[in-house]
């Protein structure tokens, strides 16, 4: 069976279902699809989604770049260097461990609550998770592999380049899709925590004027944001390591 199809059915199942749902519970707890879609068209033409929307998108795809760069940049230098390793695992390991929202009220105080706070919450919230997997990619290639280039004389530079990266890519891609969607979470917790803009402002604002429809628009709109991020790391991955798919329909 085609798996779009089955993916149709199903939304089509589900949003049925919420909308008969809907008109029988009260409008202050749940409100129905077609009720959503009217107040997404409203706050579309008001300018305010937009508004929202761009302001999101901005921190996002600061912290998550500052993430890929940081993050895949300390997983090798682990992987590859072992006094790195040495310096770094600790203090990688115990702040992967400790849950960083904890720390968001010390964000705050030092950055302040506006885009700076914003972009630093979700670059911690989603760095640690790039650096561990890109280190263990890196850590568990198999050193009679990379024996076998030095061997034919390749450089270390192009040892790294033709052997290592191409072996730690389906770790670190990994790392990356769980990283978009904790940057996805860290986006919203910093836009509750640090100001009342974005989609979190959103969320906030039209909770507390007990606004159902208007207040389900931006929680659809998060959602969608993380999708299309898992499912743009995931169209990297199959242009990076076409092999990788080749192995999955092989059953490797």
């Amino acid at each position: 069976m085609n798996p779009l199809k089955v993916k149709f059915v199903t939304l089509v199942i589900v949003l049925a279902g919420w909308e008969i749902a809907g008109q029988y519970v009260n409008p202050l707890f749940l409100s129905s699809p077609s009720a959503i879609a009217v107040a997404f068209v409203d706050l579309l033409r008001s300018g305010e989604l937009l508004t929202a929307v761009m302001s999101s998108l901005l921190a996002f795809f600061l912290g998550v770049a500052l993430a890929i760069v940081v993050g895949i940049s300390l997983g090798v230098a682990m992987g590859r260097v072992r006094i790195v390793e040495y310096i770094l695992e600790p203090y990688v390991i115990a702040l992967y461990s400790t849950p960083s929202i904890a720390l968001i009220p010390l964000f705050i105080l030092w950055f302040g609550v506006g885009l700076l706070s914003k972009v630093i919450i979700i670059f911690t919230l989603s760095v640690f998770i790039v650096i561990m997997n890109t280190f263990t990619g890196v850590k568990n290639l198999s050193q009679s592999i990379m024996d076998i280039g030095s061997a034919f004389g390749a450089t270390e530079q192009q040892v790294f380049r033709m052997i290592v990266l191409p072996a730690a890519l389906p770790f670190i891609m990994n790392g990356l899709r769980l990283a978009v969607g904790r940057a996805v979470l860290a986006m919203i917790i910093a836009e509750f925590f640090t100001s009342i803009a974005g989609l979190g402002g959103m969320i906030v604002k039209y909770g507390n004027f007990f606004e159902t429809a208007k207040m389900f628009v931006p929680i659809i709109v998060v959602s969608l944001l993380g999708v299309c991020a898992v499912e743009l790391v995931k169209y990297i991955e199959r242009t990076l390591a076409p092999w990788k798919e080749t192995e999955r329909a092989a059953g490797v």
